[in-house]
């Protein structure tokens, strides 16, 4: 189990944790556990951001956290992200839609949609109070990686490629389970630390996913792997946002 945890984390981060050839088979295969390093992501993140808030300008501080995020997980969902506004903004067919994203140019569309995520990111968590900002993004990040669970989930897989291996894991004889163990993990951490607030923050972060598989089936009959990125960053935003929201009006 020591192995699958490393490759896991190693597949979503850039922590050196010494991956093997196994890496992307375990991460498939526990992909329910994703919320769990989410948590860790955001422990970390928070921890960051916490003692800058100390030091520096809460806006300074969102810009700076969010760049850690993104470093500590090597980008690969914003990477995904800019790819998925490129395809959706295509006009064509499934097929060419989905080589559109793999281009490796960037866009209109893909930076209009990161640059609106980025910077709509970057300010929510400047806003976040220094007395709740590790839970917020403790909160968040769980968030972030439920919903790619919940995308593997419901989805179909557009194409042969990265994202297979976690669709047809999370299509398995085990999908049910599965999806209610990394449903109990986000909800129980999201409750722990943030009460509704938190469980509001998961919904909302559902809301994205749900949303996001239907828009993933209309232009590319199925998800990938630039689906799952983009799934990621903007469950992220729409949990950041929905605490803001919750806060001030609680």
């Amino acid at each position: 189990m020591l192995k699958e945890i490393k490759n896991l984390i190693g597949f979503l981060t850039i922590i050196p944790v010494g991956m093997d050839s196994d890496c992307l088979t375990d991460a498939a295969n526990y992909m329910y556990l994703f919320p769990l390093v989410g948590a860790f992501i955001g422990l970390v993140a928070g921890i960051f951001a916490w003692l800058l808030l100390g030091i520096l300008a809460a806006s300074i501080v969102g810009i700076l956290t969010l760049g850690f995020i993104l470093l500590l997980t090597g980008l690969h969902h914003t990477d995904g992200l800019l790819d998925f506004g490129d395809g959706v903004m295509y006009q064509g067919s499934p097929e060419k839609k989905i080589e559109i994203m793999h281009d490796q140019q960037t866009g209109a569309g893909g930076l209009a949609i990161g640059l609106v995520t980025i910077l709509t990111t970057a300010f929510c968590i400047a806003q976040l109070n220094k007395g709740f900002v590790v839970q917020s993004l403790i909160v968040s990040e769980v968030s972030a990686k439920l919903a790619m669970v919940v995308m593997a989930w419901v989805g179909r897989s557009a194409h042969k490629g990265m994202n297979t291996y976690f669709v047809n894991t999370m299509h398995d004889q085990y999908r049910n389970i599965r999806l209610v163990v990394a449903l109990i993990i986000t909800f129980v951490i999201a409750i722990y630390f943030l009460r509704l607030t938190g469980f509001t923050a998961v919904t909302s972060g559902l809301a994205v996913a749900l949303f996001l598989v239907g828009i993933s089936n209309r232009h590319f009959r199925g998800v990938t792997g630039d689906v799952f990125g983009a799934g990621n960053d903007l469950a992220r935003l729409a949990s950041l946002i929905a605490i803001l929201v919750v806060v001030k009006w609680v």
